[in-house]
């Protein structure tokens, strides 16, 4: 294991943004069971803490691929687009307009019925919001696009958590 290996490498995954998560999860319990310190307890305190880094190099990497929004982020780094999300806030109109009527919708949102549509809608955007990143990672290569659909699932996963922060409240 290499140390500056990007986390692709260090799975051993081909570098593209479509991954299979039971593949990701098992390769992480492998290579967890191989860097772990008291694997190196013999070896003397200097081997454990090289192996400790590892785990934390390992877990690092981990929840990176795991998540899809990471994944997808991570790539476009590597690919020469970071997403900079604070200081290029930059959207299309239309998805500019959609995230208004969100907006308008959760304020004016009065029950769990109402929230929970708002919800199955946003989980349809962030679903064509992950296919239009794989898309343009994986076919086209087009890691400064996807940055800006990488963006969008940014607010699209935070505006998922107010949701779930109102539907809280109604249940108290």
């Amino acid at each position: 294991m290499n140390l500056q290996s990007d986390d692709f490498e260090l799975f051993g995954l081909p570098r593209r943004f479509a991954q299979d998560r039971a593949r990701i999860d098992a390769r992480w319990k492998e290579l967890q069971r191989e860097a772990h310190p008291d694997r190196f307890a013999g070896q003397g305190p200097a081997a454990q803490r090289v192996a400790m880094q590892w785990s934390v190099r390992i877990n690092e990497a981990y929840q990176r691929l795991k998540d899809p929004l990471k994944r997808a982020a991570y790539l476009c780094e590597i690919r020469g687009a970071p997403i900079e999300a604070e200081s290029n806030t930059a959207m299309p109109a239309e998805f500019l307009m959609e995230q208004m009527a969100w907006r308008e919708a959760l304020e004016e949102a009065r029950g769990e019925e109402e929230l929970d549509m708002l919800n199955a809608s946003l989980a349809r955007a962030r679903e064509e919001a992950l296919h239009r990143i794989e898309e343009l990672l994986d076919a086209k290569d087009d890691a400064k696009s996807a940055a800006g659909q990488v963006r969008a699932l940014m607010f699209i996963e935070r505006f998922g958590h107010d949701i779930e922060a109102r539907l809280e409240q109604l249940g108290q």
